[in-house]
């Protein structure tokens, strides 16, 4: 029987981002912290945004991974939604330990205008993870849940590929394994997913086309650009206090006044808690 080319080989409707997954070159996903920075990556051809909570975090004086960015992913997703690219979220754990609530969370995303969330286990039970992946494809089924385990950045590694497969298990489109950068592990576990694996660029790691032959289909950028920016504004202040002239691109003023966001027509931040 001829596969319909509408589905992944599990079975899953494929949409135009998860059809990024599987064709050509591995997605490069940069990963955005507000709307300009959105939108000058799509304006280089980025067809799709992910964003970054530690930007999105750190931007509104909160702490990363503690549950306290709902409020202002959900507006910032609000504002990028309806963009001239494919918006991917970073939703931490989905901001509760409760599958229903995070369900309803994907739910909200979903509606204005995200194709994809990150969902991160920060370790916790597997099973309570899965539990919210599936929720999430129940209440939004059109979302790509990328499924992101930390026993690479938070642990040694172990259980690794049981954590992954009880997500793809689960009802996963992708999964993801933060500080996985040894070729040898890559690889191994590419032959033992059934559903496309996304790794975290690192400096020091692997470079992209080395990632593609390895056989990974989404590399993130996570929070280097927007480290990289802040490090680039400190550069540039330090130049000019020593009086030299500061180095680097400089997008002009009506470039940058040209990303400014409109608010987002009938969405209603209060009746989205």
């Amino acid at each position: 029987m001829t596969a319909d080319p509408q589905q992944t080989p599990a079975g899953r409707p494929v949409t135009a981002f998860a059809g990024l997954h599987r064709s050509g070159e591995p997605l490069l996903l940069p990963n955005a912290w507000d709307h300009a920075s959105a939108l000058a990556l799509a304006g280089h051809g980025f067809r799709a945004v992910g964003t970054t909570s530690l930007g999105v975090a750190a931007a509104a004086g909160l702490p990363d991974g503690a549950a306290a960015t709902r409020r202002e992913t959900l507006r910032l997703a609000a504002a990028l939604g309806s963009g001239p690219f494919l918006l991917s979220v970073d939703a931490e754990g989905g901001f509760s330990d409760d599958p229903d609530e995070v369900a309803e969370f994907a739910r909200e995303l979903h509606a204005v205008g995200a194709v994809g969330i990150n969902l991160e286990d920060g370790l916790g039970p597997a099973a309570r993870h899965a539990a919210k992946i599936t929720a999430v494809k129940r209440a939004a089924p059109g979302l790509f849940v990328n499924a992101r385990t930390d026993t690479h950045w938070l642990g040694d590694g172990d259980g690794t590929l049981a954590r992954l497969d009880a997500y793809q298990q689960a009802g996963a489109d992708g999964v993801f394994v933060p500080g996985l950068t040894d070729p040898r592990d890559i690889e191994a576990l590419v032959r033992r997913l059934e559903v496309p694996l996304n790794v975290l660029y690192s400096p020091g790691g692997p470079p992209v086309a080395r990632l593609a032959g390895l056989g990974v289909r989404r590399v993130s950028l996570g929070s280097l650009l927007y480290r990289r920016a802040l490090g680039a504004a400190i550069e540039a202040v330090a130049d000019v206090r020593a009086g030299r002239t500061p180095t680097g691109a400089t997008p002009s003023y009506d470039d940058v006044a040209g990303f400014a966001a409109p608010a987002p027509a009938g969405f209603d931040l209060v009746a989205h808690h």
